[in-house]
């Protein structure tokens, strides 16, 4: 008679069943899912403005100038909105941000094909638009995965972040065909119509509020964890925080990172176009970096949680800017899908890392107002390169002014932020001890 077979002989219960004791699946996984696609519909759209560009551009009259103008209002407005996004979820909760920037997102995009001069054209697409983008935005979604998440925390806000990749992936080839097809107007009407067709279900269903106090780490573990470190030390305010070294580094790193997605969103196209490549070998080549990045971003969801995330995050930013380096340099198609494809597999995480670690060295409870503040770093930055993409090329008819210093400023990020806090630092306990 086997070992397992004792406790039946004499006349004890079994042990547990093994098939019993396997947790359950956890809801929060649910939430990360629901909102990566509506990352990939709201940042998606922000960053496949390129298939619009020329279009658009021709068929209203504008210049290269006065569109990518325009394009960088939107993009600052976007920026600016994700910390007032912030505030607004932490006073009346994510859904009613989210259902707000669906009607936002409807009425811009009616205004926009409706508008013929540059003014309503700037209003509906480059400000309200982008106010309605902003709150459906990973800015909106961040917080409440990391009160959801807190062992797996990384990973969660990684996968989050695989979103933005699937949407430039599949969202610029899938515009650039529809565009040729049917028309920009029809275009953006379309994704306005899908846009809201998930976004409601996603926001009234899926996402929750309320994460079980003990999170993703067990209530046993949780009540160990507790017993252990004592009574949790005192959260810093938020003005405390923004006035640390740590908030500015992220800062700066999101200036750079949006500086460069942006500027490959509404220029990458036109500039390999210039360079002689056609309009579909084009959107492929920025779609293979969305698609090489969804799974670099599997893969450094793995060691999101066991490597220093300052590590990680440095190596994004360094491999970031050579690749644009590469990009603008590339003559053949070859060459575009082999640079695409070395980007993609760091194109993706640097948002993820970035509010990690401040989730990390401030708190759960300060990250959605920070990574919206921090964000604006990141909206000035595609502002501005959304701009200079513009006026670089018409003034020096070249697009090495706008991409070299893309390259030249991840680079330097990539030094920034290897002098990040340390994994298990936080400034929380610090400031108690």
């Amino acid at each position: 008679m086997g070992r397992l077979d004792q406790p039946r002989a004499r006349g004890r219960p079994l042990p547990y069943d093994a098939r019993m004791a396997a947790p359950r699946w956890y809801f929060g996984w649910n939430i990360v899912a629901a909102a990566a696609v509506l990352t990939l519909l709201s940042t998606g759209m922000r960053l496949s403005f390129g298939p619009f560009f020329l279009p658009i551009a021709r068929d209203l009259g504008f210049s290269r100038s006065l569109l990518a103008t325009i394009v960088a209002v939107g993009m600052i407005i976007y920026g600016l909105a994700m910390p007032v996004a912030g505030v607004l979820i932490a006073r009346f909760g994510t859904k009613p941000v989210l259902l707000t920037g669906t009607a936002l997102v409807v009425a811009s995009v009616l205004w926009s094909v409706t508008a013929t001069s540059a003014l309503p054209f700037l209003l509906a697409f480059g400000v309200l638009l982008s106010v309605g983008l902003a709150f459906v935005s990973p800015v909106s979604l961040t917080p409440v995965i990391s009160h959801w998440f807190t062992r797996e925390r990384g990973k969660a806000l990684f996968y989050l972040s695989t979103g933005s990749m699937a949407g430039m992936a599949l969202m610029t080839p899938v515009l650039t065909a529809s565009i040729e097809a049917f028309g920009w107007r029809p275009t953006l009407v379309g994704f306005a119509v899908v846009f809201t067709l998930f976004t409601l279900p996603a926001a009234l269903l899926v996402i929750r509020e309320g994460a079980p106090e003990h999170t993703d780490v067990g209530a046993e573990e949780f009540a160990a964890q507790r017993a252990r470190s004592g009574t949790p030390p005192a959260s810093l305010k938020a003005r405390e925080a923004m006035r640390t070294a740590p908030f500015w580094k992220v800062v700066f790193g999101l200036f750079c990172c949006g500086f460069s997605m942006n500027l490959l969103g509404t220029h990458g196209m036109p500039m390999l176009m210039d360079h002689g490549f056609d309009a579909f070998s084009s959107s492929m080549g920025i779609g293979l970096i969305g698609v090489v990045a969804i799974g670099g971003t599997l893969v450094l969801g793995r060691v999101a949680d066991r490597l220093q995330r300052r590590n990680i995050l440095a190596t994004i930013y360094f491999i970031r800017g050579l690749g644009f380096f590469a990009l603008v340099a590339v003559g053949t198609h070859w060459e575009l899908y082999v640079a695409a494809a070395i980007g993609g597999l760091v194109w993706a995480g640097s948002i993820a890392m970035s509010s990690a670690i401040l989730a990390d060295v401030y708190g759960v409870r300060l990250v959605g107002v920070l990574y919206g503040m921090a964000f604006v770093g990141h909206q000035v930055g595609g502002m501005l390169s959304s701009w200079l993409g513009g006026w670089g090329y018409e003034t020096f008819h070249t697009h090495w002014v706008a991409f070299g210093l893309a390259g030249a400023l991840l680079v330097t990020a990539g030094v920034v932020s290897l002098q990040l806090p340390r994994k298990g630092f936080t400034l929380m306990a610090r400031a108690a001890a």
